[in-house]
């Protein structure tokens, strides 16, 4: 396997981000209709936050979900932020780090995507998922 193969070869390159501004719904909404996890809060071009499906389910109660995981009571939405929700002290990758660099990053976080970006602009974002399937794609 060659380990020069750059993130940007595995990317997700059509991202589906947030603004800051966006409500809690819309990103639920983001989340089910792309079938995603994490989605990136930009300012603009720029990367602010990430906000992942976890994020959610944690402030609506796990008894708020019901068994087929597709109902989530929004009512406490109303009372958090994107902002208040969203991780902030994001690790991100430039799209010039290697496939290898970006796994090494994952398999010591606890995280399960991290944004790419070119001149602090979001351009791109990695998942575990992405990383897998490359794996998958060389055996």
């Amino acid at each position: 396997m060659r380990q020069k193969t750059l993130v940007s070869a595995i990317m997700s390159k059509e991202v589906i981000t947030l603004n800051h501004q966006d409500s809690l719904e819309t990103a639920e909404r983001l989340f089910k209709a792309n079938n995603i996890r994490h989605i990136p809060v930009v300012d603009g071009k720029s990367i602010i936050g990430m906000l992942s499906y976890s994020d959610l389910l944690r402030i609506s109660f796990a008894d708020a979900v019901d068994d087929s995981d597709t109902f989530v009571d929004t009512t406490v939405y109303n009372l958090f932020t994107i902002e208040q929700v969203m991780a902030k002290n994001l690790v991100s990758v430039s799209s010039s780090a290697t496939i290898k660099e970006v796994a090494e990053i994952l398999s010591k976080k606890e995280f399960h995507a991290i944004p790419v970006v070119k001149e602090e602009n979001l351009v791109g974002i990695v998942t575990t998922t992405d990383l897998i399937n490359f794996l998958l794609e060389r055996l």
